[in-house]
C-alpha cells in the first residue's frame, strides 16, 4: 500500500508565452527555429490559445486521490510531475518528500511501455527520489476497466452510425509515434498497442479494426508508421463506409488530440469523403479514475502481467 502517489504527464504551456520555454525544453535545450515555433503557434491558436492538459491532469490527480482514500479508509496524496513543463517531475518528488511521505508509487499517465516515453519518466524520477522508496508501474496497457472504457467508447461510436454500415466501419487506434530504431532494440510500444487494440476490439465485437500512429515528430530519422493521415486516404480509397479513431495512448483531451485528430486528420476524411468520429478521451471519467486506482493498488499483479 503507498503512502502517496507521483503521477506524470508529458506537460504543457500554461499560456501561450511559455510556448518557446516549453518547447526548447522538449528540445533539450535547444531553441527552436523561429518557423517551428510560429507553426506550433498556430496549432494551440486553433485549439483555443492553449492545452487543457493541465487543468484536466490536475483534475485526475484529485479525482485519483479520492479514488484511492475512499478504497483505502486513508489519505494517500497524490503529486503531479510534468515532464517537459512545471510542476516538473522533481517537484513533484520533493512536494511528496516535504509532505514526509516516502513510500511512493509512480504512475505515467501513458498505458504503452517505451524506453523514450515511460521509460525516460522512471529515470528522472529514481534520480531524484533517493530519499524516498519509489516503485514505478512500467504499463498497464491492459488494465481491465480501461479496456471497458475504451470498448464503451469505440461501441457508442458505432451506434452513431446507420446499422446497415456497420460492419463496414473500420476502427483504428492510435498511440504517438516514436522512432522507428526503437522496433530494433526490441521495444514492446508497437506491441503492447496491438494488444491494447486486440483487447478492446474483441470486448466490442469488432472486426474491422487495426493500428495507427499520430503525432510523429519532425526530424530527420524515420518514425513508426503509418500515420492515421495516409490510413484515412487508404481506407477511403478501400470502400470503407467510416471511420473511428481510438487514441488508445492517450488519456486526455490536448492539442494531439484536439488538433491532430479533430482537426488536421477530420478534414483529411471530409476530403476524402469518408465519415469521421472519434471516441471520447478518459479524462476524469468515473470508471477510468477506477481504472487508475486499479493499477495502483495491483501493481505487482499488473507489472507481472506486462
Amino acid at each position: 500500500m503507498p503512502d502517496g502517489v507521483l503521477l506524470m504527464a508529458y506537460g504543457t504551456p500554461a499560456t501561450l508565452a511559455d510556448l518557446e520555454p516549453y518547447y526548447t525544453h522538449i528540445r533539450r535545450g535547444r531553441p527552436p527555429e523561429p518557423a517551428q515555433l510560429a507553426e506550433l503557434r498556430a496549432r494551440y491558436e486553433a485549439i483555443g490559445g492553449c492545452s487543457p492538459l493541465l487543468e484536466i491532469t490536475r483534475a485526475q490527480a484529485r479525482g485519483l486521490e479520492q479514488e484511492l482514500q475512499a478504497r483505502t479508509g486513508k489519505p494517500v496524496p497524490v503529486e503531479l510531475g510534468m515532464k517537459h513543463s512545471p510542476p516538473f517531475i522533481e517537484d513533484g518528488v520533493q512536494a511528496l518528500y516535504a509532505a514526509d511521505i516516502r513510500q511512493v508509487t509512480g504512475l505515467v499517465l501513458a498505458p504503452h511501455y517505451s524506453a523514450l516515453s515511460v521509460g525516460e519518466y522512471r529515470d528522472r524520477a529514481l534520480a531524484a527520489a533517493e530519499q524516498l522508496d519509489l516503485s514505478f508501474i512500467e504499463q498497464w496497457h491492459l488494465a481491465p476497466k480501461y479496456i471497458e472504457f475504451l470498448a464503451s467508447g469505440v461501441r457508442a461510436c458505432l451506434d452513431d452510425f446507420p446499422a446497415q454500415t456497420r460492419d463496414q466501419i473500420d476502427v483504428v487506434f492510435t498511440a504517438h509515434s516514436l522512432p522507428e530504431r526503437i522496433v530494433q532494440a526490441g521495444d514492446p510500444y508497437p506491441q503492447q498497442l496491438r494488444e491494447t487494440a486486440e483487447a478492446v476490439a474483441q470486448r466490442a465485437g469488432v472486426k474491422r479494426w487495426s493500428t495507427g500512429w499520430q503525432s510523429a515528430g519532425r526530424t530527420s530519422e524515420k518514425w513508426l508508421g503509418p500515420d492515421i493521415v495516409q490510413v484515412v486516404g487508404e481506407l477511403a480509397g478501400a470502400g470503407s463506409r467510416g471511420l473511428i479513431v481510438c487514441p488508445a495512448g492517450f488519456v486526455s483531451d490536448h492539442l494531439e488530440i484536439l488538433y491532430d485528430l479533430d482537426i488536421e486528420c477530420s478534414q483529411v476524411a471530409a476530403a476524402a469523403g469518408l465519415p469521421f468520429k472519434r471516441t471520447d478521451s478518459p479524462n476524469t471519467d468515473p470508471m477510468f479514475l477506477s481504472a487508475l486506482a486499479d493499477v495502483v493498488l495491483q501493481r505487482e499483479q499488473l507489472t507481472a502481467a506486462g
